[in-house]
């Protein structure tokens, strides 16, 4: 058993995989999705903001989502990169409120982004004439500031909550990051009221926009077959397929996750999800907005030609 050197208020992050060399090839691989999904999202930040044709809704509510993303990742992977090369496991009590706070805020804006995201689609192809009145400037900014302010709020009401429960079991967390649910295995007082909020939580933020998602892509497909062009129609289905991928990939292993009850979980099973929605997630939304939109990778062609034409 490694002895920590930490005082009683720090947790102990066992991490994600044993620091050893059977743990040295998935933490590689972690790194470069890391790399990838930084380079990814800042690249797609940097596009929306350079080229003019991309000022839209659609790819202003874009370069929110690879910000979130970017936020995201980094608030988990640098820790356990550490921790994986450090002997010193260790996080502090402030440290693990304070990635707690940030992880959840992250997780519920995204969430919301996602249904504002779906939302434009739904209008911009249902309700084409009325476009530029239900998704204005203002109404955009809106929807992200709102996205900001109620995952800040959840997030919040969470963190103060497991900084405040009493812990008198080993201070270990099994997980990679400061998770809500890892945390309350090591409380010394029974927390299923507040596991009973986490599930309303879950549902609020994650399975009503869930279904909000599905029925507004439900109605954009009977729209598309309205539409007279086949290559509108091909870019519409295109568009729906690429969005519900996003969707499925951050929404059915979080959901999984947070509604189970505690008796049904494994700290093992709980960490191989968390990969899902916080480390491959954030690296595949800007691959999947980019290499499968024909505007994204144009505006790439004008930059690129913009930065490398040089008059001699």
């Amino acid at each position: 058993m490694e002895n920590y050197n930490t005082t009683s208020t720090d947790f102990i992050l066992l991490g994600l995989f044993p620091p050893s060399r059977i743990g040295l090839f998935p933490f590689i691989l972690i790194l470069l999705i890391f790399l990838m999904a930084l380079i990814g999202n800042l690249s797609m930040i940097l596009l929306i903001l350079l080229d003019i044709h991309l000022h839209t809704p659609m790819y202003f509510l874009l370069s929110q989502l690879s910000l979130m993303d970017l936020s995201y990742i980094s608030t988990t992977v640098p820790k356990m990169a550490f921790n994986f090369l450090s002997s010193d496991k260790s996080i502090s009590f402030t440290g693990c409120g304070v990635q707690s706070f940030f992880f959840l805020t992250l997780a519920v804006a995204e969430a919301l982004l996602l249904t504002s995201m779906a939302y434009d689609r739904y209008v911009a192809i249902c309700f084409p004439l009325h476009y530029p009145i239900r998704m204005s400037k203002s109404v955009c900014v809106l929807m992200i500031v709102g996205s900001w302010i109620m995952g800040s709020i959840n997030s919040c009401a969470h963190t103060v909550y497991v900084l405040h429960i009493p812990y008198c079991r080993s201070r270990s967390i099994d997980h990679f990051f400061c998770d809500v649910p890892a945390m309350l295995t090591l409380a010394c007082m029974d927390t299923w009221v507040y596991e009973y909020t986490v599930f309303v939580s879950t549902t609020l933020f994650l399975v009503f926009p869930f279904i909000g998602i599905t029925c507004s892509y439900g109605r954009v497909l009977l729209a598309v077959y309205r539409i007279p062009s086949s290559e509108g129609r091909k870019k519409a289905y295109s568009t729906c397929s690429t969005h519900l991928t996003v969707v499925t990939f951050y929404y059915a292993p979080f959901a999984y996750t947070y509604l189970r009850p505690r008796s049904f979980r494994s700290p093992t099973e709980d960490k191989v999800l968390a990969v899902f929605y916080t480390i491959i997630t954030p690296m595949l939304n800007p691959v999947i907005y980019s290499l499968r939109n024909k505007e994204v990778i144009g505006a790439v062609r004008r930059i690129s030609q913009r930065l490398f034409s040089v008059k001699i």
